[in-house]
């Protein structure tokens, strides 16, 4: 009798198939997600899943991880690269935009719309939640920090404060897309309130 060889495991590009459950997590939300729908998305069977990431939560933890770290990349660049607090302040709220609208019907954020109902029972995605926030806060602070040091911003605002309300701004955004506000009015929206978050210098 001659032996049966087993073939090799398919091999998957872990970014590529993380994007994939993003893509059915913001479109989906957790609970409604099931780990059929996620294999035909990621190409994987529920045992090639298990092996790679673990059970659902589990994959829905490494799809936030994953959408968090290429959040950060992208919108820090916007913020960071532009020297002009306004102009800075537009290109990430438009990146933002971009990433929320990545699909149709846009789901908006994977963390802002469908992480805040997970986190209460799940302290890996709290800690990723809370994560994301602590850094955005950190990265906004330091943005109002520089335009105040460089004089081009308010001496008597709060930088803390304000990364706060920028960051809450943010959140509406995510949400507004979420409950299906066009990208055009939340284009509008953004150019309405950037000038009250980064008045000129008095």
């Amino acid at each position: 009798m001659s032996e049966v060889k087993r073939g090799r495991p398919r091999q998957y590009d872990r970014d590529e198939v993380l994007d994939e459950a993003v893509a059915v997590f913001s479109s989906r939300g957790y609970a409604a997600t099931t780990l059929d729908e996620l294999g035909t998305a990621m190409g994987m069977n529920r045992p090639s899943i298990y092996n790679a990431f673990g059970d659902k939560e589990a994959v829905y933890r490494h799809a936030l991880a994953h959408f968090v770290a290429q959040m950060h990349r992208d919108v820090s660049g916007q913020l960071l690269d532009e020297p002009n607090l306004e102009r800075a302040l537009v290109k990430f709220y438009t990146k933002a935009l971009d990433v929320y609208f990545g699909s149709a019907p846009a789901p908006g954020c994977l963390v802002f719309c469908t992480a805040p109902a997970e986190a209460i029972q799940s302290p890996g995605v709290r800690s990723i939640v809370r994560q994301l926030i602590a850094e955005l806060d950190a990265l906004l602070e330091r943005k109002f920090a520089d335009a105040q040091r460089n004089g081009s911003w308010p001496r008597e605002l709060d930088p803390r404060g304000a990364a706060k309300l920028a960051q809450a701004m943010l959140h509406s955004i995510a949400l507004r897309v979420r409950a299906g506000e066009s990208r055009r009015s939340l284009a509008r929206f953004v150019r309405d309130v950037v000038p009250l978050l980064a008045p000129h210098r008095r």
